[in-house]
């Protein structure tokens, strides 16, 4: 079992930049990391996600070459900078721990809390 706890949203402005940070309270080499986000009335929605070795990545088109998605095993906390941030950005971002990096919520056994990110126009 692991615990994770997301930090570093905010309120910032369309072409902003934003370092999300998930915290967790164990050995996150034993999982697949991802990123999900849900906004208002939504579904949750896939971001990103690397697998346990951390070589592979995968992200949503609707992300792809504004966010990158890392890791510091020594300090069990994955990151996701995000970039030339939009309005449609804006949402409820979790990070979560599973056995595979898939783009699936269900496939991941452990979630954190959310942190809030909103970009105005």
């Amino acid at each position: 079992q692991v615990q994770l706890v997301e930090s570093g949203g905010g309120l910032v402005q369309a072409g902003d930049s934003l370092r999300l940070t998930c915290t967790a309270d164990g050995g996150i080499s034993r999982y697949a990391m991802a990123w999900f986000r849900q906004a208002p009335g939504k579904e949750r929605e896939f971001v990103a996600s690397f697998t346990r070795s951390g070589w592979s990545t995968k992200y949503a088109d609707s992300v792809k070459g504004r966010f990158t998605i890392s890791r510091d095993n020594a300090k069990n906390t994955v990151y996701l900078q995000m970039t030339s941030l939009k309005p449609e950005d804006t949402a409820v971002y979790s990070c979560a721990a599973g056995n595979l990096p898939t783009r699936i919520p269900d496939d991941y056994n452990y979630w954190g809390q959310g942190t809030q990110v909103t970009v105005s126009s």
